[in-house]
């Protein structure tokens, strides 16, 4: 099974419920693995503080020219709607960083002019921490294009067991090939205005990808009823609500897990945990 954590926004305890999750589950089942997907900014190491045990180079293909085979005809910039190819004065310039790596210009190219190398967009980190498995994708520094690094990091998921996957926030296409596939999704909101204007534009999105989703109302006692009429409105299910804790913000400040201090939310995201699987197994 894999369970997606998402937000409209940053900054709404995404994380930090998706890595108390996952150290939840490491102690009460088997098989259970976190998979950091905010490939620009991943933090879920600062929690789980893992042991890494390899590091692997994503590259993607993009195009090389030999500019002696090239008659500057065009067909190649004409078909690229990503703009990675450009015809100036009387050479063809390539800008990988725009490449999608579709191959369409190697295919195209009647001179055959255009051939193909690799070149690293980011890493994956493979390691442990809860004694259960931990991956993680960070994209290189100055790259526009994470979806390749996502499907590959997505890929080395096992189809046995639970994943836990950290999605970026927002609802671009980072998000999209992150919770593309998963069972459920967690968004996790607060209840203020932008918090639920977001939370409407992520849960549009499950609907789009027609994955079943829950929402979490973080930080739920500092917000006002507004909120919770959208929620009600839009037919969505609350999970679980999670009123301000000041000891939740130490440990959070602190690059703590909550669940060693917190017993009592570790007891809530087992709850959380059954109501998902209830959900799932009766899709």
């Amino acid at each position: 099974m894999r369970i997606a954590f998402a937000s409209g926004k940053g900054g709404t305890g995404k994380t930090t419920l998706a890595t108390n999750m996952f150290a939840v589950l490491a102690r009460e089942i088997d098989h259970v693995i976190y998979v950091d997907a905010d490939v620009e900014e991943p933090n879920g190491h600062i929690f789980l503080n893992p042991d890494k045990t390899d590091v692997i180079d994503v590259k993607v293909p993009v195009p090389v020219i030999n500019h002696e085979k090239c008659t500057l005809c065009g067909d190649c910039v004409n078909y690229c709607q990503f703009n990675a190819l450009a015809i100036l004065g009387e050479k063809l310039l390539t800008f990988p960083a725009l490449c999608h790596s579709c191959g369409a210009c190697v295919e195209l190219c009647p001179e055959k002019a255009i051939s193909e190398k690799q070149r690293a967009i980011g890493k994956i980190t493979k390691g442990s921490s809860c004694q259960a498995g931990y991956y993680s994708g960070c994209l290189n520094v100055g790259e526009a294009l994470s979806p390749p690094l996502l499907r590959t990091l997505k890929s080395i998921i096992s189809q046995r067991g639970t994943a836990i996957i950290d999605a970026p926030p927002g609802t671009s296409c980072p998000v999209v090939e992150a919770i593309q596939g998963s069972d459920f999704v967690v968004l996790v909101t607060e209840p203020t205005p932008f918090g639920m204007h977001d939370l409407q534009l992520a849960y549009n999105l499950t609907q789009d990808l027609n994955i079943p989703s829950g929402v979490v109302i973080n930080r739920s006692d500092l917000g006002d009823e507004l909120a919770r009429e959208m929620i009600e409105k839009e037919g969505m299910t609350v999970m679980l609500e999670i009123p301000f804790r000041r000891r939740i913000a130490e440990c959070y400040s602190d690059g703590k897990l909550n669940i060693e201090s917190d017993p009592e939310f570790s007891n809530e995201l087992v709850k959380l945990y059954d109501q998902i699987c209830q959900v799932v197994g009766n899709g």
